[in-house]
């Protein structure tokens, strides 16, 4: 069964997070929320707007080798305390240097560019791109890869990013039931 972690950091985007999250697991994904605390009791995280998630352990509890991919959502507060977070950092560079697959949806993709491992070609929520201040932006397309780097744009394009991740990760017949089964015709 293919594995994926979503760091949440307070101030994450809540529809990205569970959209994503949602459709990941109805492709039979396991999907483990972590939060930035260290200790693990401390685990529920509030985003943007004041809804609260409760992850399943700490990134610090977390071993890259139990994973097949790491997703980060976007929101600007969440996205800063990922790019500023030592352990996020690491987990990113690890991902990256093991050939693992790597996710960022709407602001996102900053968190990814500090820890170096943002693609050439990516996509982001149109009002974060200077602050990403990145070439090979792309505008057109809901969701970008770019190798084993996948980029979305923000809250309207979760359910195709999580569908994405599903082609990638469980196959073509498992994204097409769940596009099929959740009338995403747009996607």
């Amino acid at each position: 069964m293919a594995s994926v972690l979503v760091p949440l950091a307070e101030g994450f985007e809540e529809v990205e997070a569970v959209a994503m999250v949602d459709v990941m697991r109805r492709g039979g994904i396991e999907v483990t929320l972590g939060h930035l605390n260290v200790d693990s009791a401390d685990d529920l995280v509030t985003g943007a707007n004041g809804i609260t998630l409760k992850a399943d352990n700490s990134v610090y509890e977390v071993i890259t080798d139990d994973f097949d991919m790491i997703v980060l959502p976007g929101g600007w507060g969440g996205t800063h305390a990922l790019a500023e977070n030592e352990r996020v950092q690491t987990l990113l560079k690890e991902f990256n240097a093991k050939d693992k697959r790597i996710g960022a949806i709407c602001a996102a993709p900053f968190a990814l560019k500090k820890a170096g491992v943002l693609g050439n070609n990516y996509t982001c929520y149109p009002g974060s791109k200077d602050e990403v201040n990145h070439p090979g932006y792309r505008s057109d397309l809901k969701v970008v890869e770019d190798g084993k780097i996948l980029t979305s744009q923000g809250p309207g394009t979760a359910l195709c990013f999580g569908l994405e991740i599903v082609k990638r990760l469980v196959g073509v017949e498992s994204y097409q039931a769940i596009k099929n089964g959740m009338l995403l015709g747009f996607c």
